[in-house]
């Protein structure tokens, strides 16, 4: 089936289905395939719940002469260039970004702010791969003004994919950090991959939003179009932020009038900054950015502060990898509590560097003098001894000290890679 035949279908249908269990009546299911499932098999329940076609690639299904099964060479390519060409034909905006750190966050004040004036839409949660990209494409209606798409990746030429389906008129990189190591092959690998963005939008003549302050943007984009900012008063800015500051929430200031995040962290201010320049790019005014911006508030293990009885807790529970893990430390060091307390989990995906990462960051809570609980293998296996340190192999090995030893410290921060889930935690508190 040629994919306009396809698009002729998918026109009639509510939308797209890539799960049994939620099918949406009337959608266009895609039986996907992954590890440890192929969707193929549960092409025909797909059916009964509610679906109106099914896009299938197992060749044996032909055999059913059901005219509501679509046979295709490979669900998944079907399924990116089905979203490709819905983008190309519905012709509207769209605002890609990546980065090691801040992703989500950038994306979510953006949409805060870009909604105030535009019908708008963005990655729901953390679909920014190759299948949560063409699954936010197909979400785009003729009533949408602006997509603003997430793209994440953990390999070379992901976001070179990525944007080939997406096809956007702006985008920009939050920052280039220590993350993703083991895949894209260390930091320069991680520029190298993060970068394919630059190369589509100025292959393209397309517009990136540019953090002046970053040199590596700054040399990368220099011979495109660009509009950026400055916390540091750099001249080539468009957009010139002054005040930053985040004690313990992150604050700036636009032309005299001051934004007061629900975020903590110095390490915000970029993506605050991100949404301020953005906006003001498309037009829209300074209070409306101000009153986006102040209304929004971190979720899902992100920054949040929580309180439990006597506790304020700073919960960054939803990944971690050495740039965000160093620049959380640092942050936490400037908070003003003289009964502290970090806990910290292993980081993940860091390859032959995590040896030397894991060691670096204790290092680094050393200097810092505050108490501190490192959990997991990685800190267990390069621990350094000190008086203010402990480590354990794992969660479980904490939760049995506590019953004995509960933390009696007042400000806490909490944060690890997902899948440490040191949110559990907050439970025996």
């Amino acid at each position: 089936m040629e994919i306009f035949e396809l698009y002729s279908i998918y026109n009639q249908c509510s939308g797209v289905s890539t799960d049994t269990r939620n099918i949406t009546e009337n959608s266009l299911f895609f039986a996907l395939k992954g590890e440890n499932f192929n969707a193929n098999d549960f092409a025909l329940q797909a059916l009964e719940n509610g679906a109106a076609f099914a896009v299938v690639d197992d060749k044996n299904l032909k055999k059913l002469e059901n005219n509501k099964l679509i046979v295709v060479d490979d669900v998944l390519k079907t399924l990116q260039d089905l979203a490709a060409f819905h983008r190309f034909h519905i012709g509207l905006p769209i605002i890609a970004l990546t980065g090691s750190n801040g992703k989500t966050t950038s994306k979510e004040l953006l949409h805060a702010v870009l909604s105030t004036k535009y019908n708008t839409i963005a990655t729901i949660g953390n679909l920014n791969n190759h299948i949560g990209v063409p699954l936010t494409l197909l979400r785009m209606t003729e009533d949408t003004d602006l997509a603003i798409i997430e793209m994440g990746a953990n390999h070379q030429k992901e976001i070179e994919l990525l944007c080939s389906i997406a096809q956007p008129d702006f985008g920009f990189i939050t920052n280039f950090g220590r993350a993703h190591l083991e895949g894209f092959g260390g930091i320069e690998g991680v520029i190298k991959g993060k970068s394919e963005m630059y190369d589509y939008l100025q292959t393209n003549n397309k517009t990136i939003f540019v953090n002046f302050d970053d040199a590596i943007q700054t040399d990368k984009t220099s011979n495109s179009t660009r509009f950026g900012f400055s916390v540091e008063n750099n001249s080539l800015a468009n957009i010139q932020i002054t005040n930053a500051n985040a004690q313990p929430m992150a604050t700036v200031e636009v032309n005299g009038i001051e934004i007061k995040s629900k975020l903590t962290g110095l390490y915000n201010i970029s993506n605050i900054a991100f949404a301020v320049t953005i906006g003001q790019y498309f037009n829209i005014s300074l209070e409306n950015i101000k009153e986006a911006i102040e209304k929004y508030t971190p979720q899902n293990n992100r920054s949040q502060w929580t309180k439990i009885n006597d506790k304020n807790i700073l919960l960054d529970a939803y990944n971690a990898n050495p740039s965000s893990m160093q620049v959380a430390i640092e942050n936490f060091n400037h908070l003003e509590n003289s009964s502290k307390l970090m806990i910290l989990g292993d980081m993940f995906e860091l390859g032959n560097e995590s040896d030397k990462e894991h060691l670096q960051t204790i290092n680094q809570v050393i200097e810092t003098k505050i108490p501190t609980i490192f959990i997991g293998k990685h800190f267990f296996k390069v621990q350094v001894k000190n008086d203010v340190i402990q480590y354990f192999k794992n969660i479980q090995d904490l939760f049995n000290q506590l019953k004995e030893t509960p933390i009696k410290e007042e400000l806490l921060l909490i944060k690890g890679s997902r899948g440490m889930a040191l949110e559990r935690i907050l439970d025996k508190l």
